[in-house]
């Protein structure tokens, strides 16, 4: 009788470590994400813009290359989200309706616009525009 030296039992963890990975693919690429839009915007073409001496019964609100704001040709004392909260408010009252066209300046840095925006969408507005220039208009 010969004897035997005793080996030690081992686990494979190759195949666990594949059936783990092809778990996580599975659901990576089954997973759905979802997206919400607090507000839609509707961007215009430019180019096919037609000109427009006046906006209807509307608020117009311009923000220049500074970040300073306009409410239909009036300034406004800085560009914080409650100054433009309180302007929109008193100019709108509780019509949401009205139509809100965002005019802004090309070099207007991007968190003005957005700021604006956020504050439309807040407020309630549904009817938001986005002015642009016509594509062949003169450029600075």
């Amino acid at each position: 009788m010969q004897h035997r030296t005793k080996e030690e039992p081992t686990v494979d963890l190759t195949s666990l470590i594949d059936v783990v990975f092809l778990l996580l693919l599975f659901f990576m690429v089954s997973t759905t994400f979802e997206r919400q839009a607090l507000m839609k915007v509707e961007l215009p073409e430019a180019s096919g813009v037609e000109d427009r001496a006046q906006i209807p019964d509307g608020l117009e609100l311009v923000i220049d290359d500074q970040g300073r704001m306009y409410l239909n040709d009036q300034r406004l004392i800085d560009s914080e989200p409650r100054t433009i909260r309180a302007a929109i408010q008193q100019e709108a009252g509780d019509n949401r309706d009205l139509p809100l066209v965002l005019r802004a300046d090309r070099l207007t840095p991007h968190h003005y616009v957005v700021t604006a925006m956020d504050v439309a969408a807040q407020l309630g507005f549904r009817n938001l525009s986005i002015a642009t220039d016509r594509a062949d208009g003169p450029r600075e």
